[in-house]
């Protein structure tokens, strides 16, 4: 006979009925069955209230993990306390080598269905070691290559361009802690569903979707607006000017805001002065000092951007409180690890939801002594390896509170690797995304195809492989069914229910056809035909890559979406993606007989599509994206020093 808790669970789960064995009627026969009911009830509202712990990484590409095929990040095991607490020697280390022993846990590739095989030393241990508790999704999609709209895909359940969480410019995330736009207090997120459903719900992390609309103090796009009874963290992003000493994504705009500004502002002073010096032109000595202040406004604008940029916009928050400002990378990870660890603690009475976002793979890269220097991809890989260390504590945690059986665990980035990422000394700071072409910002497959791992032992069969087509859109349906939330009717919810699929109950993922954004314009349609095996994926436009013959827009350090930046395609350029997962091959009339009807039907889904979108609010416009002064939060009162470092000031930590 099972277990009570496994067959309860499997119930609540949507299981077939088990046939059970004739029931005796002998007395002992009927002791059990009443003490079996007995326990099924007492554990019914933990059986039908699962946990969620959300794992997002952030730029990690899908063939980074050791169980995605990665064989050369080096593993580093660290045997920390399960305390997870500063006061608790929580940051004392201490790391060794993993040997190679035991199995693997990174699964072989089999093209639909298929059990996980060790193969070859973990290289990410734990997330090899969730995989290996769990299902494997192959072919896991972001809703877009870039983090503001992946993210709001992600909370919401809908295409950005749905929420306004899609640009139509250049510039498709936030850029400043102070601009006005994020995600609308209409959207409704996962978090809000379960807090209505009593979960105690948590992000920790990195948010970019947003804080403040008209004054600094409404927090309308902040997480606690959005569902989240808890935020510790960075309200905006991770980036190069957030750390002193790996210089600016801001780069090229300064190159042309700027620096071509004050080239042409010096050569129209040189051109006076050699004209006024032959004798051909007189020029007011005003003119020349109109130049001088101009030029001197511009270097100043220049150096005070620079000077202020970090504490502006790189802050931790707890809540709707600063307390670091700017934030410090010494043990940052293991700070919010630690957090994310007491909020498992505090609420294991209770449903939960955590939602942890890590600030790594994003630039600047950053890791505590304990990893700096230890792995064979420099700084990316010592990166890699502290958080792979991160999820450990917190599946360590689980298991040490008995709650992993109770617990669904997801694993996944917003987006691909952003290849592009190379320092000016020639360092790769960008992972892998294997096989796929592309990365970050586009939508070839290395852009939007992601790792995706889902765990729930006794519900979900583990070692599992699923290359069906899923997104990460899917994680708002399948949560709030599972926690017993009805799905909101007044807005198109894009994503699907896992379960089936995770739980074996259809061998189909029940997108027929998944569209792929460039910020606010279709890009790509792809389509899984009923009844077929194949997978087709059509591009409208692709970017094009720079310098001519690379794997990704290394002038402009990131893909655009229109004009110079793209080439359109008409007919649009087909690839079967089950047979040409690289995209290599793209089809034409002559190599594919249906070609014709298969762009036709993929047209006819792009224009059902179209129609079911209604005109919102752009969040990510000019207006909305700019940095508005009097949305500025600073934690200090001496004009624009805003500094100050709270974070251990009281001991604080999540409720």
């Amino acid at each position: 006979m099972l277990p009570t808790r496994q067959l309860w669970r499997e119930a609540a789960a949507g299981y077939p009925p088990r046939r059970r064995p004739s029931m005796s009627k002998s007395r002992d026969m009927m002791t059990l069955l009443l003490l079996l009911l007995f326990l099924c009830e007492a554990q019914s509202w933990a059986a039908s209230k699962p946990n969620f712990v959300l794992l997002m990484a952030d730029d990690l590409g899908i063939g980074d993990p050791g169980c995605y095929g990665n064989k050369t990040l080096r593993q580093i095991l660290s045997r920390l306390s399960h305390q997870a607490e500063p006061d608790d020697n929580f940051f004392r280390a201490s790391l060794w080598l993993w040997l190679g022993r035991g199995e693997s846990g990174c699964p072989q590739s089999f093209p639909v269905w298929g059990h996980t095989e060790a193969t070859g030393r973990d290289r990410t241990p734990n997330i090899d070691r969730l995989a290996r508790g769990g299902v494997k999704l192959t072919q896991h999609l972001a809703a877009s290559p870039l983090c503001t709209p992946s993210r709001a895909a992600f909370m919401t359940g809908r295409y950005p361009v749905r929420s306004g969480m899609a640009s139509q410019s250049q510039v498709g995330v936030f850029l400043f802690s102070a601009s006005s736009g994020g995600l609308p207090p209409s959207e409704i997120t996962f978090a809000k569903l379960l807090k209505d459903q009593g979960y105690s719900t948590a992000l920790i992390g990195k948010w970019h979707l947003g804080i403040s609309c008209h004054d600094p103090g409404d927090f309308c796009h902040h997480p606690t607006s959005h569902g989240f009874d808890y935020f510790h963290g960075l309200p905006l992003t991770n980036m190069r000017d957030c750390k002193l000493g790996e210089g600016s994504v801001f780069t090229a705009a300064f190159r042309l805001l700027v620096l071509l500004p004050m080239q042409l502002i010096a050569l129209a002073l040189l051109t006076l002065v050699v004209l006024k010096w032959l004798g051909l032109f007189r020029a007011p000595p005003c003119a020349f000092l109109f130049l001088f202040l101009l030029a001197t406004l511009l270097l100043g604008l220049l150096l005070g951007f620079l000077h202020y940029f970090r504490p502006l916009n790189c802050f931790l928050m707890r809540n709707r409180d600063i307390t670091q400002q700017p934030m410090s990378y010494d043990n940052l990870t293991q700070r919010l690890t630690a957090d994310a660890a007491h909020f498992l603690r505090r609420n294991a009475k209770t449903p939960f939801l955590l939602v942890l976002s890590f600030l790594h793979m994003h630039t600047a890269l950053f890791s505590s002594k304990d990893f700096a220097g230890k792995s064979q991809h420099g700084s990316y890989g010592d990166a890699a390896e502290e958080m792979d260390w991160s999820v450990g504590q917190i599946l360590d945690v689980l298991d040490e509170l008995k709650l992993a059986n109770n617990t669904l665990v997801y694993f996944s980035s917003d987006q691909g690797a952003h290849v592009e990422e190379v320092t000016v000394k020639g360092e790769v700071q960008g992972g892998s995304n294997g096989i796929y072409k592309g990365g970050k910002a586009n939508n070839w497959e290395g852009g939007i195809r992601v790792p995706g791992i889902v765990r729930w032992p006794g519900v979900i069969q583990a070692g599992l492989e699923i290359d069906e087509p899923t997104s990460n859109m899917d994680i708002f349906p399948t949560v709030a069914k599972l926690a017993g939330s009805p799905l909101p009717q007044d807005r198109v919810i894009d994503g699907r229910d896992l379960m089936p699929l995770l739980q074996m109950r259809t061998q189909r993922s029940e997108h027929e056809f998944l569209f792929h954004y460039c910020n606010s314009y279709l890009n790509a349609v792809r389509w899984h035909p009923p009844n077929s095996t194949s997978i087709w994926k059509a591009f409208f436009f692709t970017p094009k890559f720079s310098p001519e013959g690379a794997n990704g827009c290394f002038d402009t350090h990131v893909c655009f979406c229109y004009g110079q930046y793209v080439t359109y395609h008409d007919p649009p350029l087909l690839f079967e993606i089950s047979r040409d997962p690289r995209e290599r091959n793209p089809l034409t009339p002559t190599s594919e007989p249906r070609f014709w009807e298969i762009l036709e039907a993929m047209q006819e889904a792009a224009a059902r599509h179209a129609r079911t979108l209604q005109d919102v609010p752009n969040q990510l416009s000019l207006g909305n994206l700019m940095w508005k002064p009097w949305l500025q939060l600073c934690c200090s009162s001496l004009g624009l020093s805003c500094q100050c470092d709270r974070e251990d000031q009281d001991g604080r930590h999540s409720p």
